[in-house]
């Protein structure tokens, strides 16, 4: 039985472990349209508030949605650049109405999306966790270094604060002891943070400016708009979460050993849709399942839901109190990345533990492994690769995870489920013989 304190504690791990990831979506977006402070600050804070409020829709069974496994929701990263494009070109009221419609097509599809389970097994599966956790190892050794773009990348004093929380995080769960190394990334934050505070100091400026308090308001920047080409844009964006989160689902099923029925899938994706409405409504973005937390999970062994709650509930508090909110965001570059890279490395290992129910003698699913993990990790290295093809068709191909899981999924087709069909067939055919 786990303490309230200890559940608390462990809820605020997986705040830490998806709050740098979350809120680059809002920053990003908004620094590209031009917000204001104002606007920025509400941006943010909304943004953290729907992303509890999204985990906690995920989180509640009943009859229409809710998966009930240990995921957190977070903006789809994938989002941002059509996003910055859509607010470019028609508007911020079309940015809305396109998330509004795309999460009314997820509702819409999730009954038939989810029929593709048998499109999933371990060697897709597999695949895919291990893509995901591959294609994030970049983003945790660039924040390791300072940041992409940072004046001291890769300095010795980054290199030695990201390395040293990592080294930490190892000892605590080497030489700890129950909770102790179920919190291992947390402590690992705090140290390297507090190393980091007397060392060379950290800028407060952020926690001061912030507001005290802050109440969500539906359609803050003004009602939507509806433009075909956005809409078009966004339901794709949506499809692509849709793969991305159907990998963290199979991941967190193996890890919690709860077999997925069509039904779990579908109540998933509707969670997902209600997600991407509400999001459009209170004019955030739309929202995925985050794979950095399922690294957590596999980490502290804790697979509990209850944690989860507690996750959802600190993330709605902190979308309230901006002030509060804020002293998250003080933690250095480096020390994140030193934690994501514990974390995102257990992401591929949960992958690598879900490949080992593969039948490695046949030929045909080492070609699966192959070609969809150097697909996935190909395009992430080289985003640029397809640059010459159409920007919708880009919206799939310029996604590592997405382009390797394709993959995965269409040679599993060819050479595992067309063959068997065909067996079927022929078999059919010769009892009608006989």
């Amino acid at each position: 039985m786990i303490g309230k304190g200890r559940i608390a504690a462990l809820g605020f791990q997986h705040v830490l472990a998806m709050y740098a990831g979350a809120v680059i979506v809002p920053l990003l977006i908004g620094g590209a349209l031009g917000f204001t402070s104002e606007q920025m600050t509400y941006l943010v804070s909304i943004d953290i508030f729907m992303c509890g409020i999204a985990t906690l829709l995920q989180l509640t069974m009943n009859r229409f949605f809710g998966i009930g496994l240990p995921v957190v929701l977070g903006c789809a990263v994938q989002a941002i650049a059509p996003i910055i494009l859509i607010g470019e070109q028609y508007g911020i009221g079309a940015i809305y109405g396109s998330i509004i419609v795309s999460g009314l097509f997820v509702l819409l599809v999730a009954p038939f999306f989810s029929m593709v389970v048998r499109f999933f097994p371990p060697v897709v599966t597999g695949s895919v966790v291990t893509i995901i956790g591959l294609t994030l190892i970049p983003v945790a050794i660039n924040n390791l270094a300072g940041g992409q773009g940072a004046a001291d990348f890769g300095s010795l004093y980054n290199l030695g604060l990201g390395f040293g929380t990592l080294f930490v995080i190892i000892l605590v769960y080497r030489f700890g002891r129950g909770f102790s190394k179920a919190i291992a990334v947390l402590i690992g934050l705090i140290v390297g943070s507090v190393f980091a505070a007397i060392y060379r100091g950290i800028s407060v400026q952020p926690v001061v400016e912030a507001p005290l308090f802050h109440l969500p308001t539906p359609f803050y920047f003004g009602m939507p708009t509806f433009n075909w080409a956005a809409i078009v844009t966004m339901i794709l964006i949506a499809l692509v979460s849709m793969v991305e989160s159907t990998g963290v689902y199979f991941a967190l099923s193996d890890i919690t050993n709860r077999k997925l029925e069509k039904s779990d899938l579908t109540k998933g994706y509707r969670a997902e849709g209600l997600a991407i409405i509400l999001g459009g409504v209170f004019n955030t973005f739309p929202y995925t399942a985050y794979s950095q937390n399922v690294g957590l999970i596999q980490l502290s062994g804790i697979k509990t839901r209850k944690v989860i709650y507690v996750t959802a509930g600190i993330l709605i508090v902190l979308g309230l109190l901006p002030k509060v909110g804020a002293v998250t965001t003080i933690i250095p570059t480096p020390v994140l990345g030193g934690a994501m890279v514990a974390m995102f490395g257990m992401v591929v290992a949960q992958g690598i533990k879900m490949l080992g129910k593969v039948n490695f003698t046949s030929q045909e699913n080492l070609l699966i492994i192959a070609c969809s993990v150097g697909v996935g990790l190909g395009v992430t290295v080289v985003p640029d690769l397809f640059k010459v093809l159409p920007d919708f068709v880009q919206l799939f191909t310029s996604n590592g995870i997405v382009a390797g899981s394709v993959t995965a999924i269409v040679l599993n087709i060819i050479f595992n489920i067309i063959p068997h069909r065909k067996e079927k067939e022929v078999t059919e055919e010769m009892s009608a013989e006989l």
